[in-house]
């Protein structure tokens, strides 16, 4: 008996994915590893890199980068399915939902400073919630907020500023895609 094979063909887009979320991922750890005066508060950088890829390839490429963080970030740092997990996915998948009605916004006034703040507070509303309905008492959370959506405003504008400073200078090859993009991601 001979033993069959599945083969799943590799696209450059696949390719591409896999290189902007292992950079994410990196980010992450990197991000892990530095200490924090605050717990819970930290720069995210790999928004960067989702924000990035969202305006460079659209949101679905976005959410594949996003959703390959949260999860290798969760098995590289030993927090898989751990409260510091779901955290996170909570926090990024309200992001990726801001993020998707974002692309209904006019494009000249909502560009990568703008959308960064928006997905910070997104992301930190995200996991204030998830806090509340799982781990904290309700008005522990309010007492948090302004803690919390003061380093969203500072770290969503720094990251929004790196993001406009790089987005000139990427020399990628595929052309950029309009974000309200919802389609499949293009390919080179």
């Amino acid at each position: 008996m001979t033993p069959s094979f599945i083969e799943l063909p590799v696209t450059a887009e696949d390719r591409r994915i896999a290189r902007l979320a292992a950079l994410a991922i990196g980010l992450s750890l990197a991000e892990a590893a530095l200490p924090s005066p605050v717990p819970g508060i930290k720069p995210g950088l790999a928004n960067i890199v989702v924000l990035l890829v969202l305006l460079r390839y659209g949101w679905r490429a976005a959410a594949w980068v996003s959703g390959l963080r949260v999860l290798a970030g969760g098995i590289l740092l030993g927090t898989l399915f751990a409260p510091g997990f779901w955290l996170s996915a909570a926090g990024a998948c309200t992001s990726l939902a801001v993020l998707a009605a974002a692309r209904h916004l006019p494009a000249r006034h909502f560009g990568p400073l703008s959308l960064s703040v928006l997905a910070a507070f997104a992301h930190i509303a995200g996991q204030l919630a998830l806090a509340a309905v799982w781990l904290l008492p309700g008005i522990a959370v309010l007492k948090l907020l302004p803690v919390f959506a003061a380093a969203a405003l500072v770290f969503g504008a720094v990251n929004g500023v790196i993001v406009a400073r790089l987005l000139p200078r990427m020399a990628l090859a595929a052309p950029t895609p309009d974000r309200r993009q919802s389609g499949p991601c293009p390919t080179p």
